[in-house]
């Protein structure tokens, strides 16, 4: 068995530069007081126990690992020889506390020596001595040296006598609040308290005034006890932005001492190391002479033996104090062991078997600093956050390493448990250079190499710390942190692969994340869009308009021969075939066919409508990205939106200042028209949008909502009179182009005609733009009509995906009109290319389709006059509600409820208010008479009852009376344009709040999509913050997920594409999780996901929701030490409601506002999970 008793010229002992250490000058002896060491018990866990076991191992000695039973899983037990639970029983940190059972552990199986590491037992003088009494070497300073070195105010007297300066404190600890009181009335604010029994910022409090003295003492004792075992503190005057230099010292049993140069350690937050740097930079060499002197010269005065350090702190002026010895090995040793070449580990352990340092080759002058290391803490806290310790499963872990770098850790490996009973801390990595700017430069591209899922991690702040001038020009202080803010403008990790599996995994546990309305499998195959030539598209109208501006637009419009086409394909064509649920994805594959083959058409329908919260709320897509990813795809034609007047594309009204700023950004981001309407064509609601639209420069196409025939004398409310009327105030508004939007497809040849025709004979100059359904299949006939009476564009979808509620086919009316004066300009041959595609990639989204339901149109819609998406809607719906087999009678109430509230222009919103009581008056078996009778009785949807108080505007003839009054009773009336009472929207305010949550300032298009539809908008935030980019998958793996054994391919983006293969599926876990396995790239990857089925039947703490302003969740996970309020007590915003502890720090959550606590959900002693509910207040 090895031992550390070898003789002169024996095997090298230190590591890398073991010969160079064992090489001892001319006429050096053996030290006669060696004792072998054959075993090694290391009382601590984590990094610190590998590291020294690796140095045993190098020094052919056996290993000893205790471990608590929190700790069964860590890697500390498994690189031991062997290993030992200790503290059966005792919370976490105790267990390691516990010193009967650490010697009852080294004396059954034959321990030499202790080594305690750093933290924990390491500057206990009691444990210390109980080692020697049980004839076990302890690995550091005697005990009484210990003891004096552990005692701040002893410490400082030996200081004092070593004729060294100090800074002016407590003679001995403080055990009262009175005492620290008294001590801040004599010397002044600031001062700073500090645990008498350990360090590494544990325990330390700085205090600026009197308000904050009580809760700061309170705050360290308790931190201070949990700790190290003792809440004794001591209080010192707090020096203000110096430096902290730290001196390495290392003495042997037989009075050598030298030291191993400084560190600077001067970047903390909390008092706690984030960054250090050996040797200091800018350090004037006789300063850095006498911090040495000093050190040696305490460690002499007390006979100090082994490793430790000697902190300083050092002023503006170069005045430096001493503040304590740290009797231990330091967490950032490693720094040192890089520029001098000693591992101090081995040289403890040899110390400690009674080895000299002249035998180790340790002599003051032979020791030199070669170039500089700079050390750096990962651990696993968020910055952005206030550094909140995370905890988890580490899902992924890939390191940085190479040249001049090197790792010191224990839990960092994929699949590691981070607990909240311990520290933080990660993994150390260490960086060596000539030069400090080198060894930054090696610290930065390791960092960057780092891959850490499933905790957040302190990378991206090292990162910012790294590449700050201050930092990299070595002029830090203690204050670098706090006076730096821009160290937390933290770059956000992409993380885009895991939380891609996650989603996948949440699919495959869960189920779509998209509800699906029939059970209905996606095709297998995606479409191939057909091919596009090189080069830029043809030129289309789009030219026109950037070139001449709308006027000039409008002018080309009516200039034109022949007949314009909008292809509504891109929009209301999947509306009303596909609930609106085509992704960005299969639009974008095949928008640079259409740029290319279809550029002689006018507009394409893009955006705008229902699209725009649907993409968020179904499809987790961002509007604004679609927009502007379809804009760079088709640059050359015009792009169209639907506007709905006064309620941009959402379904309430808005202050005007969001309607105007929705139209600059839309038009900004690529749109060009807005097809302007209101639901129930009231002028003031138009206008508005007619102004918002011409404010931001965009071509205005305001729409005269159809509903009724006025081909027909007997329909009189809305006649040939009520459509010339209204297109006389449009055109008079400066709208640029009059639009016929017929919602339902009431619109019949003799109609189109008529209405066209006197259009165009009424205003010669506008031209005239015609949308209709094909719901009872006679739309070709109308837009036939429509154009031959005048009419200049028409609207189109293409064919796989027209007829039925949507839009008549582009193909029929291309042939229709082929050779004829209304000839399109459209190859024939290129719309069949286009419609294959559509052909193929309707199959994806089988689930949606109306044909699931839905076999055909049907004439009656002349009776009903649904509106062709709603009419899919309500077919869904009623299925849904079961009430499929009786689709027929609610078609017939739909007519009746239009009867009852005064018949309406039927277009959203004011068609959901119909289609609502017609559904209403089915469920409960009523017809409109009985609906009238007991109107002031039934309890109706709320959305007839908004609509009744005027909430959407005034319909044409007013209200239906009496209906009105016996519904709304006392309830208020809105009266004017809903819009014009409401106060301007505040942007600032706005993005201020949603800066704070997301944790960084919105662009332009987040803000409005936030105005419009904020809690939409914020479960979007939080949807992709968990699930990333989801757009990338292939709709049918986004819909239904992947099968078991099927392998894949994720383009993330161009030149990065993931190969994903899944495997199985897990059973359910005692937390209600199922763990779920991949492939990725060719590694395995395993996600944990909540079975949401599971954990109903189970009990799981409730979550906070965020969007709750009265929820208060757990900041970070912890134990639950003190709860300081009760339910029902009345809290002012700020006061504290408890305190956690996690990883040894504690932290005190507040009340986010004033009120009453109506509901605690923990109590002491409870561990939470992050956002676990803490209170609710009212």
């Amino acid at each position: 068995m090895s031992q550390l008793c070898v003789p002169r010229g024996g095997r090298a002992l230190l590591g890398a530069w073991r010969l160079r250490l064992l090489r001892a000058p001319p006429g050096s002896v053996r030290s006669a007081s060696c004792q072998p060491i054959r075993k090694v018990l290391v009382a601590n866990r984590g990094e610190i126990a590998i590291r020294v076991f690796r140095a045993c191992t190098e020094l052919g000695l056996r290993t000893v690992a205790v471990y608590s039973e929190q700790d069964t899983g860590q890697m500390h037990r498994q690189k031991a020889d062997e290993a030992y639970l200790v503290g059966r029983g005792l919370p976490p940190v105790q267990a390691y506390l516990h010193v009967p059972d650490i010697i009852r552990v080294a004396r059954e199986n034959g321990v030499d020596a202790i080594h305690p590491g750093y933290g924990f037992l390491s500057e206990r003088a009691d444990f210390a001595q109980a080692c020697v009494d049980a004839g076990v070497r302890f690995v550091g300073p005697p005990p009484e040296v210990v003891r004096k070195m552990g005692d701040k105010v002893e410490a400082r007297g030996i200081a004092i006598a070593a004729g060294v300066p100090v800074v002016p404190g407590t003679s001995a600890p403080v055990a009262t609040l009175a005492e620290a009181q008294d001590f801040a009335a004599r010397v002044g604010f600031p001062i700073i308290f500090k645990a008498a029994h350990g360090g590494g910022g544990r325990g330390m409090r700085a205090v600026h005034g009197p308000q904050e003295l009580e809760e700061s003492f309170s705050r360290a004792s308790s931190e201070a006890l949990a700790a190290f075992g003792d809440g004794a503190l001591f209080v010192e005057k707090l020096i203000e932005r110096p430096r902290h230099i730290e001196v390495q010292i290392l003495g042997d049993k037989h009075g050598n001492v030298v030291h191993l140069y400084e560190r600077d350690c001067s970047i903390q937050r909390r008092h706690q190391k984030v960054v250090e740097i050996a040797p200091a930079a800018r350090l004037d060499p006789q300063l850095r002479a006498r911090l040495a002197s000093d050190a040696v010269r305490i460690a002499q005065q007390v006979g100090y033996e082994n490793a430790g350090t000697v902190e300083f702190l050092v002023d503006r002026d170069g005045n430096h104090y001493f503040i304590e010895v740290n009797s231990r090995l330091q967490v950032e040793h490693t720094v040192t062991e890089e520029i001098t070449g000693v591992d101090l580990v081995q040289a403890q352990l040899l110390v400690a078997a009674g080895r000299s340092l002249p035998e180790l080759g340790l002599q003051q002058d032979s020791v030199r600093v070669n170039g500089c290391a700079i050390q750096c803490r990962v651990t696993t806290e968020d910055p952005a956050r206030g550094f909140q310790p995370d905890t988890g499963r580490i899902e992924v872990f890939r390191s940085g390493e190479g040249m001049g770098i090197r790792l010191d850790g224990a839990s960092a490996f994929q699949g590691a448990l981070i607990s909240p009973h311990y520290d933080s801390l990660l993994v150390k990595v260490i960086a060596h250079g000539p030069d400090q700017p080198s060894a930054a430069a090696k610290m930065s591209r390791a960092l960057a190499e780092f891959r850490i899922r499933g905790v957040k991690t302190n990378i991206p702040f090292l990162q910012n710390v790294l590449a700050h001038p201050q930092f990299l020009g070595g002029a830090v202080d203690t204050q670098f942190i706090d006076e730096n803010p821009e160290l937390f403008h933290l770059r956000p990790s992409q993380n885009r692969a895991q939380k891609l599996l996650h989603y996948l995994g949440h699919v495959m546990v869960n189920g779509p994340s998209t509800p699906l309305p029939v059970k209905a499998k996606a095709a297998v195959v995606e479409p191939v869009p057909p091919p596009v030539p090189m080069g830029p598209p043809p030129a289309g109208l789009r030219a026109v308009l950037q070139r001449e501006g709308p006027a000039g637009f409008a002018r080309a419009l009516r200039g034109h021969r022949g007949l314009l086409l909008t292809d509504t394909t891109f929009r209301d064509a999947h509306q009303s075939l596909l609930a609106t649920r085509v992704r960005t994805r299969d639009l974008a594959r095949v928008a640079p066919f259409v740029a290319h083959s279809l550029s002689p058409l006018c507009s394409m329908e893009t955006w705008g409508g229902a699209t725009f919260d649907v993409a968020m709320r179904f499809l987790h897509e961002c509007p604004w990205e679609r927009l502007r990813e379809l804009r760079r795809l088709v640059p050359n034609i015009p792009f169209q939106m639907l506007l709905r007047g006064a309620n941009a594309v959402g379904y309430t009204n808005y202050p005007d200042n969001v309607i105007y700023r929705f139209c600059e950004v839309a038009a900004a981001n690529g749109m060009d028209i807005f097809r302007i309407f209101d639901a129930l064509n009231y002028l003031p609601n138009l206008l508005l949008g007619v102004e918002a639209v011409g404010r931001a420069g965009a071509v205005v196409e305001a729409a005269l909502s159809y509903t009724g025939d006025v081909a027909d004398p007997t329909r009189t409310k809305y006649s040939l009179d009520y459509y010339l009327g209204l297109a006389r105030e449009l055109v008079a508004a400066g709208t640029h182009i009059l639009c016929i939007k017929d919602m339902a497809g009431l619109l019949t040849p003799a109609a189109a005609r008529l209405l066209v025709g006197t259009l165009r004979e009424r205003f010669p100059e506008v031209p005239i733009h015609v949308h209709t359904h094909d719901t009872a299949g006679a739309a070709i006939a109308t837009l036939l009509a429509a154009a031959n009476a005048g009419a200049d564009v028409v609207d189109v979808a293409v064919d796989a995906m027209s007829g039925m509620t949507s839009q008549p086919s582009m193909g029929a009316l291309v042939a229709c009109a082929r050779g004829t004066p209304l000839d399109t300009g459209i190859a024939l041959e290129r719309v069949f290319e286009y419609s294959e595609y559509w052909e193929g990639a309707r199959g994806l989204y089988a689930a949606f389709d109306c044909t699931a339901t839905m076999k055909s149109g049907n004439a009656d819609v002349y009776e009903n006059e649904i509106p062709g998406g709603q009419y899919t809607n309500l077919h869904f719906q009623a299925h849904a509600m079961g009430l499929g087999h009786k689709f027929k009678e609610v078609k017939k109430a739909y007519a009746e409820a239009n009867k009852l509230l005064g018949d309406l222009i039927k277009v959203t919103p004011s068609s959901k208010v119909v289609g609502d009581l017609a559904q209403f008056m089915v469920q409960n078996g009523l017809s409109r008479e009985e609906a009238e009778a007991r109107a002031d009785e039934l309890s109706f949807p709320l959305s007839v009852v908004e609509f009744l108080q005027g909430y959407i505007g005034t319909p044409p003839g007013g209200f239906p009376e009496p209906f009105r009054s016996r519904v709304l009773k006392d309830l208020p009336r809105v009266e004017g344009r809903p819009g014009a009472s409401l106060p301007p929207l505040d942007f600032e305010a706005l993005s201020q709040e949603l800066g704070a949550r997301d944790g960084a300032p919105p662009s332009p298009e987040d803000l409005l999509s936030a105005a419009l539809y904020p809690k939409v908008y914020a479960e979007f935030r939080d949807f992709t913050s968990s699930f990333g980019p989801v757009s990338c998958l292939g709709t049918r793996l986004f819909l239904e997920g992947p099968t078991i054994a099927e392998e894949f391919e994720v383009e993330l983006e161009r030149g990065k594409t993931l190969h994903i293969k899944a495997l199985a599926l897990g059973d359910l876990n005692a937390a209600g999780q199922r763990e779920v396995f991949f492939e990725l790239n060719g590694q395995l990857r395993s996600i944990l996901v909540r079975d949401t089925q599971a954990l109903k039947e189970m009990h799981v703490h409730p979550k906070a929701d965020r969007s709750a302003k009265g929820q208060v969740g757990a900041p970070m996970p912890g134990e639950v030490v003190e709860v300081r309020v009760k339910e029902g007590a009345a809290v002012e915003k700020g006061a504290p409601l408890c305190v956690l502890s996690a990883m040894k720090m504690e932290t005190v959550v507040t009340a986010p506002r004033g009120g009453t606590v109506i509901r605690l959900h923990v109590r002491p002693g409870m561990s939470l999970e992050g956002d676990d509910l803490i209170a609710e207040i009212e």
